[in-house]
Formats: structure tokens, C-alpha cells, sequence
């Protein structure tokens, strides 16, 4: 397990706590803050599945990675 999967979880528990905590008070500076911790720990999460997918299967991740280059570099966007 990745560490930004634990990290991001911890985050996202305490940004839960935070929003219902500036819910009951009514203070919608900590209600904003928890909000933005969800997403950051969301984020982080998934970034540690991806890590975590990309470890456990390096030739399908290579593979996908290799499709959307050369997608991209059909469709000339980047």
C-alpha cells in the first residue's frame, strides 16, 4: 500500500470532521477548509492507487501510457 493512499485517507477523515464541525458552528471558514481537505485527500488517494497500480502492473500502465501519447500526438493538441 502506497503511502499517499494512508496519507490522503487521514486527510480526508480530518476534512470531513472539520466540515461538520464549521456545520454545527455555523463557521464557514473551517466549513471551507474541511471541504478542501476532502478534495486534497480524494487527490492524494488517488494518486497512491495509481502509484499502487502502476507498481502491481507496469506493462498495462506502460501500454496505456504509450496509447495516450500517441493519441495525442494524432490529434496534435499538445
Amino acid at each position: 500500500m502506497d503511502e499517499n493512499r494512508v496519507t490522503g485517507a487521514a486527510r480526508e477523515t480530518v476534512g470531513r470532521v472539520q466540515d461538520a464541525v464549521g456545520g454545527m458552528t455555523g463557521n464557514r471558514d473551517y466549513r471551507a477548509r474541511g471541504m478542501y481537505n476532502q478534495a486534497q485527500g480524494s487527490a492524494e488517494n488517488a494518486l497512491g492507487q495509481l502509484c499502487d497500480n502502476v507498481r502491481e502492473q507496469p506493462l498495462t500502465s506502460l501500454a496505456i501510457a504509450a496509447g495516450i501519447g500517441y493519441i495525442l500526438g494524432r490529434l496534435r493538441i499538445l
